[in-house]
């Protein structure tokens, strides 16, 4: 009842704007991620494989970055222009992705659940999808895991729910190498052949 009362509370009124405001509110949000994604995007001739290491092991780690974007931006410009090699895009992803879930996974053993549920609300990561996250594990923990390397929220969270949630580190470790390594495969040598074939079109 009192949640109703609240989500009311903002939607009520003649003006469009308050009726509507938890739609226009996301808007500068995904403005700015854009934005952010965009000038990464620009460093890639420049740093190359680093900049993609980089950002993918910080997403991994549980920093909202958009590290799968970069992978496939590095694919797309190895694949058009040449100026990075394919298998370099494809080993710094996959590199990143383990040393970042690795990262992760120690931080949530680290510092646990109770930490998480205190101040996971400054990484997006507040007491519902932590719920979720501990349903997910014990039901799904190795899917999860491996799984969660190619979904967008999970990406950023699995490894740090693994650690948070107990997972055994032998059984993390292994599927979180087979994980990274299909993803940054999957999407790094399969954009690259889409591109590369669109390039000769």
């Amino acid at each position: 009842m009192k949640y109703r009362q609240h989500f009311e509370s903002h939607h009520r009124g003649n003006s469009p704007r308050g009726r509507y405001r938890v739609f226009t509110d996301l808007e500068p949000q995904k403005m700015e991620f854009t934005s952010l994604s965009d000038a990464l995007i620009s460093l890639i001739p420049t740093y190359g494989p680093w900049i993609i290491f980089g950002i993918v092991a910080f997403e991994s780690a549980g920093v909202p970055l958009p590290g799968e974007t970069i992978l496939v931006a590095a694919a797309l410009l190895a694949a058009t222009t040449g100026r990075i090699n394919i298998v370099v895009v494809a080993l710094a992803a996959a590199t990143g992705a383990i040393v970042g879930d690795g990262i992760g996974y120690m931080v949530g053993r680290r510092i646990g659940l109770p930490f998480l549920r205190r101040y996971g609300q400054y990484i997006r990561l507040d007491e519902d999808r932590l719920l979720i996250g501990r349903y997910l594990f014990f039901k799904y923990g190795n899917a999860v895991v491996f799984f969660g390397r190619f979904i967008a929220v999970l990406r950023m969270f699995a490894a740090l729910l693994a650690g948070a949630n107990g997972m055994p580190a032998r059984r993390f470790f292994f599927f979180n190498i087979t994980g990274g390594v299909c993803w940054a495969s999957l999407f790094g040598f399969g954009t690259y052949a889409v591109g590369a074939g669109i390039n000769k079109i």
